[in-house]
């Protein structure tokens, strides 16, 4: 064997080193029982301490879902300068000690009752062979078998428990992400009678001001009193109800069956939402009559009926029925027939 690799140390300033000898392989140590190897009684303990904590876990679990809806979201608790919302405290203090004791109780039963028998093995390369693999297979099979996984139904099942409705918090929790939109996207603030005004002046539309190959961003002319009365409200009901109004050479409008008076000489209104993922719309090219989306290029051909003639998006824009008024404005016939916004929030 050579030496070339073998450990060396200096000996004098000289320079001259000495060959040190390889540490000598120290081997395994005894193997020493521990009380639950001995006693079953000490096993059946631990095992009982085990499954207590998958238990308790289990009712945390469950614990943080009731308290999500039985504590008021606007309690507070205070522990002398500091302070905090309840109904948050309880959920995170009870989601989190599950998951102490899950994995508390992880630990000790590794620690407790697997075996614990110390093994040692030669460095291999890293591909395995097919006998390599079988043996691992097996290994796993026999590791399974000495966990006691199987055996233990006790563990297993409390175990199984809790980690089972660990997800049932995040599918509770799922509700802070907004209300389900059911049928609230088809109520817009469109209603009949409501006049069509100018998005950036609140000018109420008269035929006479478009021209064809005009698109003008419009509103609902009972959006602009929300504004001071409650901002929240106000936003929300801007994004639903933004519209555009296009004028069309009548000769040139495909109208879809039933439609036949929801525009005003060609004057045509339509949600300003895209049906894909609800992106503004507005960048209209007048030759085609096409509207196109700038997030995803969703393209909608407003002379007829605004189909997708490209795009991810998965249903035309809603349009809006159009009338006159006893004063000559731009008035909605009603509010859409249709839900506004991305097709995943349709409803049958």
């Amino acid at each position: 064997m050579s030496n070339d690799n073998l450990p060396v140390k200096p000996e004098d300033a000289h320079g001259t080193v000495e060959v040190a000898e390889p540490i000598a392989d120290p081997g395994v140590e005894p193997h020493e029982p521990r009380i639950t190897d001995i006693d079953p009684k000490a096993a059946d303990r631990v095992e009982r301490q085990v499954s207590g904590m998958f238990g308790l876990a289990t009712l945390l679990v469950l614990g943080s879902c009731v308290a999500y809806f039985a504590v008021p979201r606007d309690s507070i608790l205070e522990f002398g300068p500091l302070s905090g919302n309840a109904n948050n405290m309880i959920i995170g203090l009870c989601i989190g000690l599950a998951l102490f004791l899950i994995g508390a109780g992880a630990i000790q039963w590794a620690k407790k009752l697997m075996v614990d028998e110390e093994i040692s093995e030669e460095r291999h390369a890293a591909h395995s062979s097919p006998q390599q693999i079988a043996e691992i297979t097996e290994a796993f099979k026999e590791g399974t078998e000495e966990s006691g996984f199987g055996r233990r139904k006790m563990i297993r099942n409390s175990l199984i428990g809790a980690l089972g409705v660990l997800g049932l918090p995040a599918v509770v929790l799922l509700r802070d992400l907004g209300p389900l939109p059911g049928r609230a996207l088809y109520n817009t603030i469109w209603a009949k009678g409501i006049r069509v005004v100018n998005d950036v002046t609140d000018r109420p539309i008269k035929p006479s001001d478009l021209v064809v190959g005009q698109l003008v961003n419009a509103a609902p002319a009972n959006l602009a009193p929300l504004q001071e009365e409650n901002a929240s409200e106000y936003q929300n009901a801007k994004a639903k109800a933004a519209v555009i109004v296009v004028r069309i050479k009548p000769s040139e409008i495909r109208t879809k069956p039933g439609r036949e008076n929801w525009g005003i000489d060609g004057i045509l209104c339509y949600s300003k939402i895209c049906t894909h993922v609800g992106c503004p719309i507005s960048l209209y090219e007048q030759t085609t009559h096409h509207v196109l989306c700038p997030c995803h290029q969703s393209t909608f051909d407003l002379a007829d009926s605004a189909k997708v003639v490209f795009g991810p998006a998965a249903r035309p824009l809603p349009q809006l029925p159009l009338a006159v008024d006893s004063e000559g404005y731009l008035v909605a016939q009603s509010g859409f027939h249709e839900p506004v916004g991305p097709s995943f929030f349709e409803r049958g």
